[in-house]
Formats: structure tokens, sequence, C-alpha cells
């Protein structure tokens, strides 16, 4: 775009007067007006007419009453010229009971064409008299100029009629003005070119009744050019290349403005501030950068304006020099083209305004349609895509005939006997606010439908249009009526809401003054000499580029894409920090990141790294590589600059909510230095911190403005001399690395390296990517301990849109949450009850409520979240994740919250209805408020509030332990077989058939030694009477052995996949097992429980099975928990010694025996007591994916067996005295048919063990058993040996 001060340079640098008011500004006007200034709709008696109704006069009946008191009604006034009008008095009529309750003004400077004035978008009512005595005064927020007022009663003294007195407030207008005709323009040039300007300023008025134009051109160098361009009513800046403006062409900075084509004045203003324009179309004003090509351009060719331009422009001034006037006085800077005049011409066109449903026109026909001709024309402009424009019946052909719109296209349908015997279209998108015209035809055969000039449709039909004088037409409705023997006739279609003009009946039109006058036809509920559209999408309340449609009465907000959600897309769909991910449940991952919430900064897409003590925000730049630098005697320095992901703002707002950032800056160096030089100023130097950022002379470990590195704050370098490795310049590889952890010099934007021009420098650098952790907002709270007690901040300012979000805990039943005042607008959030959150608030239409009624205790003292929105169409209500409430906006009302006290929190001005409880993370429109600060200042409110495990504690899984934080929490996963932030991640590895996991409890030790002293281990000195096994496991392997424990008195259990068949000839209890198939390459979860003599077996998410022992079992002195392969298995019968020495082919996840997490510990923690050979590969092999862990899986079989018989599940005891060693065994094997079958085995030698008596019976149906992280034990031993087959 051109620089303004450019475009204004060619404007002669001279001031002449403009605008002549007179002081004061506030001259009543109506007293002295001659009785032909007053008009009114109808007069009661002569004694009752217009020019009786001024304020405090008592002459004829003391004012003006009409004829009939209806909406339809009203009294106009002429003030002569065009005057600003500042305010509006009313009175009731003297001596009696008649005066007005509310009432509309219009202006207009013709007597045509009327605008509503209205105090707000969407307010146009104003509030009358109480008495017929008192004068209520309007001062109107913006001065309106116009010559001509009208008065249009809405309400009245219910008892009485209107009545009314007034008076007009305001001072005497001039201006300057200049009429173009489409063809004419106005030329200036320079003659003198003056001094450069910071800033600019370019304002005029046009008015006109065409939708396009071309306001102002500007010609500069190399065919570049700006332009104001008026395009279907919509005021355009343009930058273009080219001499010929184009409304069409070139680059569009900004758009702003609607419906600009409706012969009312608009006032434009264009301002240049160094590179930033502002644009402002009467009350709204958009911003535009000009482009850094474009902003020194040297304007030295004609300025043409209104090229195209059919309307008026006033006071076209260039900071203090009015335009018009240089060219109305004739300077000889100035041209004129075409035919330029000094006046405005005012073309009338008269309008009518179909409001409502029951809105409706009715014309008579023509003498002349006797001859079989007819032709109907109109012009309408709407938002609705659907609505009546005409209809008329045919009694002779009982037919109707319907136009009307469609889906916005219009239509035309003849129906008769029930069915449509025509229906043409034509036309579309013509809901687009735009005048279009319709013409509707029918001569002999032919019958067609125009749009806007085009041919639109035409049929050939045999269906007469014989409309007469009789004919009654019927346009945007059809009047309902009730005849004698006959239904009431309806309309099938919407009803029209938009504006008509230019009617026309076989080219005669019609006078709607006339209709107005109820000299011709009827009509109801239209405005008539007025066009009403609003344009309610310009400006759009849909923030966050959201997209606005509308119809005639309500916007809507698209908010697909945007990241934003509500009835006008003000609040955002993500959370503001990974830290408010995490306590949804969420794990690592990418997230968009909302730091404002509904604020103006976009979301960001971030990766969030959730261990399980923090919760990291990972912003990465383009190189967060280690970068090598050569040598070079061409160049003395290395310069690296860094992109970040996220925007400035993002980075900004993340740093300053973070509790502690960190980026690791490192330097590896061979004989160049780092910081340290001669002449004392640093080598090397980082820029870090807001944008541009600040020169930063410390490096990664050490303190700012130390100019040193790491190994100087710890007093480790390799130099003792200098303060950093780099800096001793040895001829060898060294380094100086460390985290920069000062927030206000983060993060690291460029960098520059000096020392690496000598021959045989070499270096290389990385900056690592931003790391944040710890949501400051998320976690501010403040606990109120006394109802009486309150925080207070400055008055909260949310006008057209207001959002509130905090999450509560408390005991308490009812509590007010915060309370703002106005003089009569509120707004107040509150716990009404246990199970009740109510929103109320009032913007001047009286007091609304959204209530959520929760049906759930909120009194529990857990977190609960509550999100309240206000905006121009609704308020909503959300609790937690209950549906929320919404509360619609009256259509026509106030729409702004006007607070003036201040903001109360956890209380109320008159120390009433006291919160009891916790508040955390209150935020206004996307702004947190510190509550902990202003907490440690006020009394009986304490800052912080702990407690959280309560509501998340949940979130921890597998067993994982929920730990407070004084902000927050975190999962312990010490006692879960698995990992994460949530204990969620399965710790999962890929078996080989020699890997072995051997987790040792106690180590050995021999029994001569110090015999009488038992083993001290958790587990060597207990005796177990109740195990918690569950594990994951994925194989093709069959038999395979899962998992092997042994004992120091060579008891031990075995969980394993397998064919086998116990050979023995005791007594034998069989128990079968319903689950199939586990040796098929699939994943598949196992859970183990026994307490005493009963057991449990889970497999995936088959049925439970629940088995009885026939006694009591113990397991004792736990020596070694093994995975895989078993290195050592003397002890073991033939059978399942050979088993063991198969190891495991596959993949183990998630395994864990009562609290110990054998392969956690392997993977994970290499210091505990745990062995580990052959290969082991961490892997995701633990997901349910079907995928071989490994492709050469092969499927094992026990030498000797192949012929013996598949065993189902069996629970076998038998007593021999000649067995030494003990045996403990869970079997779980596959049959030749696929059959699961799980055994336990139980051998203790005989004389350390007595009788133990069979005592659990069988748990009910869908208990679980009570196991915890510790060992269920007994000490009491049995004298006989026991042998349990499962």
């Amino acid at each position: 775009m051109p620089d303004l001060l450019r475009f204004a340079n060619i404007i002669p640098l001279f001031k002449l007067p403009t605008l002549r008011v007179t002081a004061g500004g506030k001259c009543p006007l109506v007293n002295n007006l001659p009785p032909s200034s007053f008009r009114s709709s109808s007069q009661l008696t002569s004694s009752h007419g217009p020019v009786f109704a001024k304020v405090n006069r008592r002459e004829g009946a003391g004012g003006w009453s009409p004829l009939v008191s209806d909406r339809y009604q009203w009294l106009e006034v002429d003030l002569g010229r065009r005057t600003q009008i500042t305010a509006v008095a009313t009175q009731g009529r003297y001596g009696s009971s008649d005066w007005l309750t509310g009432y509309l003004l219009m202006f207009s400077d013709t007597g045509h064409n009327w605008r509503q004035h209205r105090q707000e978008d969407s307010l146009g009512a104003f509030p009358g008299n109480s008495n017929a005595d008192t004068v209520v005064q309007y001062k109107l927020k913006q001065p309106v100029i116009a010559r001509y007022l009208r008065l249009i009663p809405l309400d009245w003294n219910p008892t009485g009629r209107i009545g009314l007195r007034l008076e007009i407030y305001g001072c005497q207008y001039t201006s300057d003005v200049a009429n173009f005709d489409g063809s004419s323009s106005l030329i200036y040039r320079l003659s003198v070119r003056p001094s450069w300007s910071e800033m600019e300023v370019i304002s005029l008025k046009f008015k006109t009744l065409k939708n396009s134009g071309t306001l102002l051109h500007a010609e500069g160098q190399r065919d570049h050019s700006l332009t104001l361009v008026l395009e279907k009513g919509k005021l355009l800046d343009l930058v273009e290349s080219g001499k010929l403006p184009s409304s069409s062409g070139g680059q569009l900075l900004v758009s702003l403005g609607s419906l600009l084509d409706d012969q009312h004045w608009h006032h434009v203003k264009l301002e240049r501030l160094s590179t930033h324009l502002n644009l402002t179309v009467d009350k709204n004003t958009q911003q535009a950068h000009v482009p850094a090509e474009l902003s020194h351009w040297d304007i030295h060719q004609p300025i043409l304006s209104n090229r195209n331009f059919h309307g008026c422009l006033e006071n076209l001034l260039y900071n203090d020099l009015n335009l018009l006037y240089l060219a109305k006085k004739n300077n000889h800077q100035v041209s004129a083209v075409g035919n330029v005049t000094f006046s405005c011409a005012e073309p009338v066109s008269v309008s009518a305004t179909f409001t409502d449903a029951h809105s409706f026109l009715q014309l008579p026909g023509l003498t002349t349609w006797s001859s079989g001709v007819v032709s109907v024309a109109l012009q309408f402009r709407t938002w609705n895509k659907a609505g009546l424009l005409l209809t008329f019946d045919l009694p002779q052909q009982e037919v109707m005939v319907w136009l009307y719109l469609s889906e916005a296209r219009l239509r035309l349908q003849i129906s008769g006997g029930g069915r449509a015997q025509l229906d043409l279209s034509a036309g579309s998108g013509l809901n687009d606010g735009q005048w279009h015209s319709v013409e509707l035809n029918s001569r002999e055969d032919q019958l067609s439908i125009t749009v806007d000039k085009d041919e639109g449709a035409t049929a050939h039909v045999s269906i007469p249009l014989p409309l007469t004088a009789d004919s009654q037409l019927f346009f945007g409705g059809k009047k309902t009526r009730q005849s004698e023997g006959s239904q009431e006739c309806r309309n099938p279609f919407r009803v029209f809401q938009g504006c008509m003009r230019l009617l026309t009946l076989d080219n005669q039109p019609v006078d709607l003054i006339k209709v107005q006058q109820r000299l011709l036809g009827n009509y109801s509920h239209l405005q008539i000499d007025m066009c009403g559209i609003i344009d309610r999408c310009s400006p759009s309340h849909c923030e966050h580029g959201g997209r606005c449609t509308q119809s005639w009465s309500t916007f809507h907000c698209n908010c697909s894409n945007s990241g934003y959600r509500g009835a006008t897309c003000h609040s955002s769909t993500y959370e503001q920090s990974c830290e408010a991910y995490k306590h949804k449940g969420n794990t690592s991952g990418h997230y968009y990141i909302d730091v404002d919430g509904s604020g103006p900064i976009q979301p960001q897409l971030i990766y969030c790294d959730m261990t399980e003590d923090r919760t990291w925000m990972v912003i990465q730049h383009n190189n967060t590589e280690l970068t090598p630098v050569h040598s070079s005697p061409e160049r003395s320095q290395h310069s690296a600059h860094f992109d970040y992901a996220a925007g400035e703002e993002q980075l900004a707002a993340i740093v300053s909510q973070s509790e502690h950032c960190e980026q690791e800056l490192s330097y590896h160096c061979r004989k160049s230095r780092l910081l340290n030089t001669p002449e004392g100023a640093p080598f090397s130097w980082w820029l870090g911190g807001p944008a541009p950022g600040q020169v930063q002379t410390y490096w990664g470990g050490a303190l700012p403005d130390s100019r040193q590195c790491a190994c100087g704050l710890q007093d480790n370098c390799l130099d003792s001399n200098h303060y950093c490795n780099c800096d001793a310049d040895y001829d060898q590889w060294t380094n100086d690395s460390g985290l920069l952890t000062h927030k206000e010099t983060l993060p690291v934007r460029s960098l520059v390296l000096g020392d690496i021009q000598r021959p045989g420098s070499e270096a290389a650098y990385r900056v690592g990517p931003l790391r944040c952790h710890g949501d400051k907002n998320f976690w501010n709270a403040a606990f109120f301990d006394k109802e009486t007690s309150y925080l207070h901040f400055p008055t909260f300012h949310g006008e057209l849109n207001a959002d509130i979000s905090f999450l509560f805990k408390t005991p308490s039943s009812s509590g007010v949450f915060l309370e703002n005042l106005g003089i009569k607008d509120f707004i107040r959030i509150e716990l009404s009850s246990s199970s009740e959150v109510v929103f109320s608030f009032d913007v001047g239409n009286g007091p609304l409520e959204v209530q959520v009624e929760t049906h759930v205790p909120l009194n529990d003292n857990r977190w609960h979240s509550v999100r309240a929105e206000r905006n121009v169409k609704e308020a909503s209500l959300r609790v937690d994740k209950f549906p929320a409430a919404t509360q619609e906006a009256p259509a026509d009302g106030h729409i702004h919250l006007q607070l003036n006290s201040q903001l109360f929190i956890g209380g109320t001005a008159s120390r009433q209805k006291g919160f009891l409880g916790c508040i955390r993370s209150l935020q206004l429109n996307g702004v947190t408020l510190d509550l902990e600060e202003r907490a440690k200042i006020t009394p009986g409110v304490r800052p912080g509030c702990p407690g959280h495990c309560s509501s998340y504690g949940s979130l921890c899984q597998n067993q994982g332990r929920c730990v407070e934080r004084a902000s927050g929490f975190s999962c312990d996963c010490g006692q879960s077989a698995y990992t994460g932030s949530f204990c969620h991640e399965e710790v999962s590895a890929s078996f080989m058939s020699t890997t072995s996991i051997t987790y040792t409890l106690k180590e050995p030790y021999e029994l001569s030694r110090n015999s009488s002293a038992l083993p001290s281990s958790i587990y060597s000195d207990t005796t177990l009477r109740g195990e918690n096994i569950s594990l994951g496991f994925r194989t093709s392997q069959s038999p395979a052995l899962l998992l092997y424990i042994s004992s120091f008195y060579r008891e031990y259990l075995a969980l394993l996949i397998n064919q086998y068949k116990l050979h023995s000839s005791r007594d034998v209890e069989v128990l079968w097992s319903r689950v199939t198939n586990l040796a098929d390459g699939r994943l598949h979860a196992v859970t183990i429980r026994r307490l005493a003599d009963t057991v449990y077996v889970q497999i995936d998410q088959d049925a439970r099975e629940d088995f009885n022992l026939t006694s009591d079992v113990e397991f004792n002195n736990i020596k070694s928990l093994i995975l895989g392969r078993v290195q050592e298995s003397d002890e073991l019968e033939a059978e399942l010694a050979g088993l063991a020495s198969l190891g495991f082919t596959g993949c183990l996840s998630g395994v864990r025996f009562n609290s110990i997490s054998p392969l956690k510990a392997a993977l994970l923690h290499p210091d505990s007591p745990v062995i580990v050979t052959g290969p082991l590969v961490q892997s995701s092999c633990g997901s349910s994916s079907p995928a071989d862990p490994y492709a050469a899986e092969t499927t094992h079989s026990l030498s000797g067996t192949r012929n013996r018989l598949s065993q189902p599940l069996v629970n076998a005891i038998r007593s021999d005295s000649a067995l030494i060693g003990g045996l403990i065994a869970v079997v779980i094997f596959v049959t030749v048919s696929a059959l699961a079958i799980m055994a336990r085995f139980i051998c203790s030698r005989k004389e350390t063990y007595r009788t133990q008596e069979v005592k659990a019976a069988q748990p009910e149906d869908g208990h679980e058993f009570p196991f915890s992280s510790q060992v269920d034990c007994e000490s009491a031993p049995s004298q006989n040996q026991k042998e349990y087959f499962i």
C-alpha cells in the first residue's frame, strides 16, 4: 500500500475553514420553528395538531395526539437545514393522562429514506415518560446530523392515549459537499513537495445508492497505486499495480463496513502512523500493516477521485485541509473532469421494511390487466434464504401463484387441486443483503421470471394469468382471513423479512407513500419509507476467525477449524498448558496449547513430555542437533539464528506462566576459545529473552552476567586461570555444557561464535529445545476459611464477551464464588445448593439466570470445574462434564455489560453468602487472577490449597500411588509394574530363548554359618498364604515357561504354557478351564490371585474362574524370581527342568509378583538386585497390536510326552514322606486342541511343617481378593507335606 504521507504530499500546505458550529453545542431548536415544520400521521382534532407539540407549551389541547393510538402513528419535525442533533426531550400532553412510555427515533436529510437511531447495535427503543408534566431528556451518545426527525410511539399510558410535547437540542452544521454522476472526477496535482510527516490523516463522508464505485485513487511511482473502493456495499482498501483503478484487482489490505449503499452519510477515516494503517468506517476500525516495499513511495502523479462513483462526498480532509473547498474555489491545483457540482443531489427511493411474521403489503390489480398481459417487478434485499415475495389467486382456474425464495433461489410455483402445475427457478445466492431485481411477465402462452436482468427461467405454458382490477396481490406475506363457508387462507411458505422498493405493476410505479397514508391498498407490520436491514456480521461478533452468517433477526458463527467454540467462537477448545492436559488423564504427545484461553493468542502445537514427577512443555526450533563449525580465515565469526515452532506471543506467555524453564547450551571445542579474550570482550555470546533478545555473555550452567561456564561456577575448569574449559585453548577436544535456567534470558534466539578463524580451530555447538514445567496459573489457589472473607480485584471488563472459569472444592452447600456490580448491571456466580450452580447477570434488560443442577453433591471437598460465558447471543454455564445450560439473549436489547465496582472473589461487598473452601485457576477472558499473592495480604484467606489426590488420585493406574505436592500431585510407580506419568505405560521386552532375568530377594547363605539366624529380607523370613501375579505375554511357543519363583526351602512356583500331564498315582481333583488358544501370537493378559485356599484366574476378558484348594497352602522363604530361561534347574523334576532350559521366546510385559516388578527393574532400574543374561530388548511388543516380537519364534515340545494324554485343569493332593524337595507351581498350558490349563503344585519338607486345616471358602462372585502391595503371610509351619496340581 502506498505511504499515506506520500499520498498527502500532493496537497498544498495551507489551511481553510471547513466546519462551523455554534458555541455551546446544545441549543433548543423546536420552539422557534414555524408551523409548517411540523407534520404527523394524523391528529385527533385541530387542537391536537403537531404544531402544539412543544415542550412546556399549553397552546391548543396542550400537545399532539393522533386520531388513533397505534404503532403506525408518527410526529415529524423539519429543522430547516442539516443540523447537529445532540439530545431529545419528551413530555406528555398538558393536563391529561396522555403520554408516551417508549418510542423510536428516525432521522433523514430529505424527509424520505428514514434511518432508525439505535442506542446500541441492537437496541432501538427509547424510554419515555411516567406522567404528563415531567420532561425526560435523552442525550445521544453520538450526535446525529440530519434535517428531519421523526418520532414513532411504541408504548403509552394504558389508561390514556398517545400524547406528546417535544424538544430537540443541537447546533448549526455547515459542510462542503460535491456531487459525482458516475463519470466525473476531481484531479489534484502537486506543485510544491512538502516535507515528510510521521502521521497523516485523510477523512471524508459519502452517501450513495450504488453499491460499487471508487472513492479515492492515488497513483505513485512504478505504476503502483492506492485505492479506496466501494464493492458490494463494503469499503475496500487496495494496493494495485497498474495505472487504472480497479474494484476487483490489487492487494487487499483491509475491508470494512457493509450496506453502505443506503443513501445515508457514512464517515471514513484513513490514518497512517509509520507503517501502520487504520481504516475507520462509521464507528468501526481495522488495522493493516503497510508492506515494506510500499512504505517509501514517492507519489508525484495525479490523484483521481470518484471515478465510477455515483453519489456525494462531504468534507474531504487531509489533516486540516479541506480539499473540496479548494475545488469549489477553483484552485489552480484542482481540475474537474465531467460534471462535478457542489451540492448533493438526493434521489428519492421509497422502501418498505417487512419486519416480522405478520408483515404484508396488499395491492389491488390494474384495469389494464383485462388484456391478458401482466407484468410485476420489484427490488428486494434480505439475509433470509426463504420468504414469500408475491402471491395471488386465480379463482377462475382455481389455482394459486406463488413467487418466493427457497434456498436463496427464486422460485415460481402455480398450484391447484393439491398439486403443483408449474415450478420455475432462477438466480442463486439471493440472501447476500444486496438489492436484487425480480420481474414476472405473462403474455399469451409464455410465462417468465427474471432475476437481476438475466433472462432467468422461461416457460411456455397454457396457463394464463387472467388478473383483473378486482385481483388482490400480496407482497411479503398473506393476510389470513376467515370467509363464510371457506377455510382460513394460509401461506405455505415462510414470510419475507427484508426490504422492497421500486414496485411496479405493468411498468407503473407503486406509490408507497399513498400506501402509508392508507390511500392505496393495505398493509400490516411494515416500516414504510425506510429500509431497516441490519448487517449483524459487520462488524462480526465471531471471534478467532469464526465465519459469520446471518438471517434477518440473528447471526450464527461457524467455528469449524478455528480451535474455538461457543456462540461467538470465544472459548478455546484446547487447554492452556500441558499440566492441564495431564490432569484430564492425557499422556505424553503433541497437543494444541492455547496459552491465553479466550485471548487473542492463537493455539500452537506443542509436545508435552509427561514424566512421573514433571510435565514438560517442549518447544522445538530449527536446529537442535550438535552442529560442527570449521575454521575459516575468510570469516571471523559464525552466527546462528533459531526459529521456534511457537510464535513470539506464545513463547512469552509460556515462559511467564511456567514455574521453571531450561534450555541446554553446549560448546564442544578444540583450540577454540569461548568467552575469555586478552582485550576483555568475549569471543562468543548469545541473544536471549523476549524478542528481539538481549546480549548474554554467560554459558550453560552459570549465572547471568558472570562471563563464566558451569565449570567456573563449580571451580573445576581444566585451567584454573579461566572460567570455561574451552578458554584453556588446549589442542584437544573438551566442552562447556549446561542448562540455562533463568527465565528472563530465555529462549536462546541467536548465537555468535568468535574464535573459529585460527588454523586448527574446531568447534561444535548445540542449543536444545526450550523446556518448561509447572503451570503457575493452573495451581494458583486460595483457601477461604471464613464466610466474611473475600478477595477483591479491579473491575472486570467484559462488555461484549465475558468468560469465567475456575475450579472449586468445598464442604459447604452454598456460597458466592464471584460478584461484580455496576450501577444497574451485575454479574455473579454462586453455589446455590449442594448440587446447583447459578450464573446470574444483568446487562440492562433485567436479571437473567443460568442454572446447572448436577444431581450429585458438589460439596464433597473434591475439585469441580465451572465455566460461565456471556456474549451478545447467549449465556452458558457448564459444571464438570454435566450438560451445559444456556439462556438466549433478547433479540432487541442492551448488549454491553457495564460494571464499575471492585470484583469480589469468594464473597460479596455485603459480606453475606460468603464461600468456604478453595478456589483455583480463576481466569477471566483468558487472564488468570493471582489469588495467591492477594491472599497473602488478606485476612481470612490463605494462599494455596492442598489435597489434590482426593480428586486426581484415580488417574494413577496399575497400583500407582498418588503423592500430594504443593502444586498438584504425582503418581509414584515404585510399587507398579508400569511406568509413565500415570503408571500407565507397560514395561515390555522381547525375549530370545537364551534370555534370563533373575531378581534376587536374598543373597544365598550357608546354613552352617549361624544357622539359627533366619534371612531378614521382607520375603526370606515370611510364609506367604497368598500371591498376586499379573503379566502380559505374546508368543507362539508351546510349551513355554513364563515365570519361575524359587525358595530357600526348595519350594518353587512356576507359571507356564505347556502340553503337560503330571504322572501320579495319587488322588487327583480335576478342575476345568474354559480359556483356549493362548500360544497364538496375540497379546494375552493373565491375573492369578490366591488367598489361603481360594484361587481365582482371569485371562484376558474371559469370565473369572474361581477354585478352592482342599487345604490351606503356604509358600516359604522366597529366594528369587526368574523370567525366561532358568539357568539352574537341577531341583526340578525332569520334565519341568527340560522346559525351563528351553527358555522363552516372545514378549513379556507388566510382570508383577505382589509388590515386585522384575522386568521393570531389569529395564529401568539397573541398580536393583537383578541379573540379566542373554539378549533383552525393550520394545512396545506389549501393545495390543498382533505382531510377532521375533520372526523366528518356534513351537517346542517335551521329548517323551508326545503320546501322553492332555490333562485338563487339575488339583491333586498327595503325601510322600520320601520327597526331599518342595514344589509350588502354577501351570498354564495348551493342549493339542489348544485348551488352556493351570496347575499349582506345593511340596514341602515333611520334618519342617505341621498340619494345617483347610479354612478358606469359595468367595462370592464379583468380589476382588483383598491384596495390597505388601505380602499376606503367616509364620505357622506345616507338619504334613502337601502337593497341589491345578
